[in-house]
C-alpha cells in the first residue's frame, strides 16, 4: 500500500510540475519562469537556513535543561523536508516548502505526528526501531511472586507543552 503510495507520488508530482512550468511559461515567458524558480529556490534556502539555526539553538537550549528536544528535532525534520522541496525546481513543491517553513504549520504537523507516534507501540532501542505486541493477560492468569520487568512510560508527556514550573526552584 505504502509503495504504491510512494510510487504515485513520484509520478504524480513531476507530471504536475511539468503542466504548472507549461501553463506558467505560456503566460509570463520562459525565461521569467527560470527567474521566478531561481528566486523562490534563493529566497526559500535563506529562510530556511535562518529557521534552521534557531531551531538548533533550541534544541541545544533544551538539551542544557536535561531535556530531550523532541519538539526541536521535529522541526528540524520538517525543515529539511522542506529544504529538500524548495531545492527541487517547481512551483507546487516550492508552495509545500515555502508551507512548511511557516512554524504554526510546523507546530500542528509536529502534534500529529506525536500523536501518532505516542499511539504507537514502538520502542528503539540501541537505535534499532522494534514494535511489539503482548496481548493483555486473561482474568486469574497472573502467578503469585512472579516478577515482572518493565519500564514505566508517560504516555500523556507531550515534547509540545512546557514542562510544569516547580515553585521551590530557584527562577533566573
Amino acid at each position: 500500500m505504502m509503495r504504491a503510495f510512494l510510487l504515485l507520488i513520484f509520478i504524480a508530482v513531476p507530471l504536475t510540475e511539468i503542466a504548472i512550468f507549461i501553463q506558467v511559461g505560456s503566460l509570463i515567458g520562459l525565461w521569467r519562469t527560470i527567474a521566478a524558480i531561481l528566486i523562490t529556490a534563493i529566497i526559500g534556502v535563506s529562510l530556511l537556513r535562518y529557521q534552521g539555526l534557531a531551531t538548533l539553538a533550541r534544541a541545544q537550549a533544551t538539551l542544557d535543561e536535561g531535556r530531550l528536544p523532541v519538539d526541536s528535532l521535529l522541526h528540524g525534520v520538517l525543515l529539511l523536508i522542506a529544504g529538500a522541496l524548495l531545492l527541487t525546481p517547481g512551483f507546487l513543491t516550492d508552495t509545500i516548502g515555502f508551507a512548511l517553513l511557516v512554524p504554526a504549520l510546523r507546530l500542528w504537523i509536529g502534534k500529529r505526528i506525536w500523536a501518532l507516534l505516542k499511539n504507537a507501540d514502538a520502542t528503539i532501542i540501541d537505535g534499532t526501531f522494534e514494535t511489539s505486541y503482548q496481548p493483555p493477560p486473561r482474568h486469574g492468569d497472573s502467578t503469585p511472586g512472579r516478577v515482572i520487568e518493565g519500564e514505566v512510560v508517560d504516555r500523556d508527556a507531550s515534547p509540545w507543552r512546557e514542562p510544569p514550573v516547580d515553585p521551590d526552584e530557584p527562577r533566573d
